[in-house]
């Protein structure tokens, strides 16, 4: 069996995951291994395997075990998208393990974060008491007597062995990792810095005996940072578990995308005959039958049948497009209520929605937050460290006083240990923490540190019209009486005609007579009427309603002064139907999406603070160009598919724009993920909230206002802990060098110098907290 495929891991896997205590294992040099269901699995000790021979289950299930990868699927890093190769395994650039490019419904990937989530869980146990007994003597002066003292020092020292080479090994892995294509990162640091640390406390601990005097402090102790080394590894588990959820959440937004388009199709054989077929046995050319309330399996045209089809997912619009002969039809859009038959077109990933799906996955994997600056500066911030750490070493060894080797090692422990990136790492995180939670009061919610980045800067806000700008939900705006017949039963007849459709168009005008309180009358000989309208017997009367296509075929004439007003209640951004009555034209009725009543407000404090606003919607040019009139829009792009947004989007990114989007549908989730920062309005669909990185909890968009003064401020928070953190370590780590001590004759020991780590933490997470109190 091939050594790189023998553990679960999938081919040319490099490491696998061992499903009991969820440690890295290379299954090339795995000793313990076992078989499950014709699964190899590798273990790290021998007590693993016996426990997952003895209930495979438990933990197979406690992982979300799901089928490997198909052969020859590329991974690539979530951070550095230029990263690819066929199977899993780690960036070399940044350690974080690689993911697939395109998600799959059956692959339940959220084993990782339960074992990350286990991992962390156990780590916090084993930190807070070795954290406890080594500052406990200097917070509170709790002083153990003897024998209790000793007892209480291997406590800390075994807890705090196990959480450094237990719960730190993926990080020393991924530093030495770092180094074979000399690219190091924040790993590189923190498994130097815990490292040194550790193994430096170790053998202080172990063999005191062996250092000098100038080791020990006035009671003679070596000191030892057991707690400093378990502290750093928790910490940046907790950084990890955060980062890794975040991208499940991104994920979960592709899933979504996914799961519009049904599983089977009903496919029309040569012979007549019909089956239920998987969409992977599909093939360009299959006639299809689409039943009411089924969905559309894939792309192709209507054959025969007629029907009205919801297309909110691709327009965003509320009201399902009429289909007959020849028209086309999208997979993923749902058929509401007559039967089609349809030749498909395009299957697999050639349809609208697998292109979608791309254009989302593609936008999500061109981004990078903010946190990451930190690897930007360890390319040189770690092998400066280390230079100067040997430095001071040389320097106090050759020119320094007796004894020099004390000395020497003294110092070169010292730039080692204050040099250690707690501050740098603390420095993004806790102010995103605090930001969020903020931001949280107000209605926003941010999802990960690059939201907060990409949205303190942007200059150019592009919106969708439809549940951002505008309810979202039709309503009858105005009847027009044109024959002289009271206002209040002309309602009565055409909402009496609606009554029994599922219609937005037919709802709106419902629910105006319902909220009036109308009478009704009884309807006779109902005859719907696909892409025109519909007409029965009202009573006594003839009785339609519909568009003017209807009316042509009726024989009705729509005189000048009908048309004329039509035509203006369409400027206005209404669909108009025309009511006739026993072959008269009697009414028109304009049903429209009313603007929310703080848009208007909104759009003006969003161009107070300098952004320019851009609508992208998938309704006709009429309407967008009178809603953009009324708000004031800077520039209106009316008839966009998902494709048309993405691609508006694009353009003024690469025009030099940064650029914000705020969405609430389906088909908005292409361009919430190619902006610099998605907006998805709360109370809109979940693909939008998952693609987005901001959502509004109330739907406001003037909350964006308030998300924009909040990111300023948190990235001016971070920027400052970044400059606290690299100033100490530029103070600091001379200091410890000793610097000053031909002047000065001061040095600073390593217990100092942990102390001064410790300060440089505090100080940035006082920093963070200021947040709280930001005005907004």
């Amino acid at each position: 069996m091939n050594a790189h495929a023998c553990c679960h891991g999938g081919d040319g896997a490099a490491t696998t995951i061992d499903p009991v205590c969820g440690m890295t294992v290379d299954p090339r040099t795995a000793k313990h291994r076992a078989e499950n269901d014709g699964q190899t699995y590798c273990f790290c000790s021998a007590r693993c395997r016996e426990k997952f021979v003895a209930d495979p289950s438990a933990y197979l299930e406690a992982r979300g075990e799901s089928p490997p990868a198909p052969p020859g699927t590329i991974y690539t890093c979530p951070m550095h998208p230029e990263v690819r190769q066929v199977g899993p395994g780690h960036c070399p650039i940044c350690g974080m393990a690689l993911e697939p490019m395109m998600p799959t419904l059956d692959a339940d990937d959220g084993g990782e974060l339960s074992s990350m989530t286990r991992r962390f869980w156990l780590l916090v146990a084993l930190t807070v008491p070795v954290f406890a007994l080594a500052m406990g003597p200097h917070l509170f002066g709790w002083h153990l007597p003897a024998p209790w003292d000793g007892v209480a020092a291997w406590i800390e020292a075994v807890l705090a062995g196990i959480v450094v080479l237990w719960g730190g090994a993926p990080f020393f892995a991924r530093g030495w990792r770092s180094l074979k294509p000399w690219l190091p990162n924040m790993y590189t640091l923190i498994a130097l810095g815990t490292g040194v640390a550790w193994l430096y406390s170790t053998v202080a601990f172990l063999l005191p005996g062996i250092f000098p005097g100038g080791f020990r402090d006035m009671h003679g102790r070596v000191a030892v940072y057991f707690e400093s080394a378990a502290v750093i590894v928790t910490l940046v588990t907790l950084g990890d578990f955060l980062e890794l959820r975040a991208r499940r959440r991104t994920g979960a937004a592709l899933k979504a995308l996914l799961g519009l388009a049904p599983k089977i199709a009903r496919r029309i054989a040569a012979d007549g005959s019909e089956s239920d077929v998987s969409l992977d046995d599909l093939h360009a050319g299959d006639v299809l039958r689409v039943r009411p309330g089924e969905k559309v399996p894939v792309d192709g045209i209507v054959l025969d049948g007629e029907s009205h089809v919801d297309e909110s997912m691709l327009t965003g619009e509320p009201m399902p497009v009429a289909k007959t002969k020849d028209e086309p039809l999208t997979g993923g859009t749902v058929n509401q209520d007559g039967a089609l038959t349809m030749r498909a077109q395009k299957v697999g990933g050639e349809t609208m929605l697998a292109q979608i799906v791309a254009l989302v996955a593609q936008a999500q994997r061109s981004k990078a937050p903010l946190q990451r600056v930190a690897d930007k500066v360890a390319a040189w911030f770690v092998p400066a460290v280390v230079a100067v750490a040997l430095i001071a070493f040389a320097a106090w060894a050759l020119l320094g006083p007796e004894p020099r080797l004390t000395h020497a090692l003294i110092a070169a422990v010292s730039v080692l240990i204050i040099a250690c990136p707690c501050a740098l790492g603390l420095a993004t995180p806790i102010s995103i923490m605090v930001a969020s939670g903020r931001g949280a009061q107000h209605g926003v919610l941010f999802k990960d540190a690059r939201a907060i980045e990409s949205l303190h800067d942007i200059d150019t806000l592009v919106v969708d019209k439809t549940g951002t700008l505008t309810m979202g939900k039709p309503v009858l705006t105005e009847l027009v009486s044109l024959g002289g017949q009271p206002r209040e039963h002309l309602l009565a007849l055409a909402a009496a005609l609606e009554r029994p459709s599922e219609h937005p168009l037919a709802r709106a005008i419902v629910n105006a007579a319902d909220a009036e309180e109308a009478a009704m009358p009884a309807v006779v000989d109902f005859r719907s009427l696909a892409g025109r309208g519909v007409s029965a017997k009202v009573d006594a009367d003839d009785v339609a309603l519909g568009n003017a296509k209807l009316m042509a075929e009726l024989r009705i004439e729509i005189g000048d002064d009908a048309k004329a007003r039509a035509e203006q209640l369409r400027g206005q951004g209404a669909t108009v139907m025309f009511l006739a009555v026993d072959g008269t034209l009697a009414a028109l009725l304009a049903v429209a999406d009313r603007i929310k009543p703080q848009t208007p407000a909104a759009i003006e404090a969003l161009h107070a603070v300098g952004l320019r606003i851009v609508m992208l919607t998938g309704d006709n040019a009429t309407t967008a160009q009178s809603v953009a009139r009324t708000l004031g829009i800077d520039e209106v792009h009316a008839d966009a598919s998902p494709a048309d947004k993405a691609a508006v989007v694009n353009r003024l990114k690469a025009e030099g724009r940064r650029v914000a989007m705020a969405g609430d549908g389906i088909n908005d989730a292409p361009a919430l993920a190619a902006a610099d920062i998605g907006i998805a309005m709360g109370g809109g669909t979940d693909v939008a909230m998952q693609s987005a990185q901001v959502t509004l909890v109330k739907g406001e968009l003037g909350a964006i206002v308030r998300a924009r003064r909040l990111s300023q401020a948190t990235v001016r928070n971070i920027r400052q802990n970044l400059f606290f953190a690299f100033v100490y370590n530029a103070v600091g780590v001379p200091l410890a060098a000793g610097a000053l001590y031909p002047w000065l004759g001061v040095t600073l020991s390593p217990m100092i110098a942990a102390l001064a780590m410790s300060f440089s933490s505090v100080s940035v997470v006082s920093n963070a907290l200021r947040l709280r109190k930001t005005r907004l």
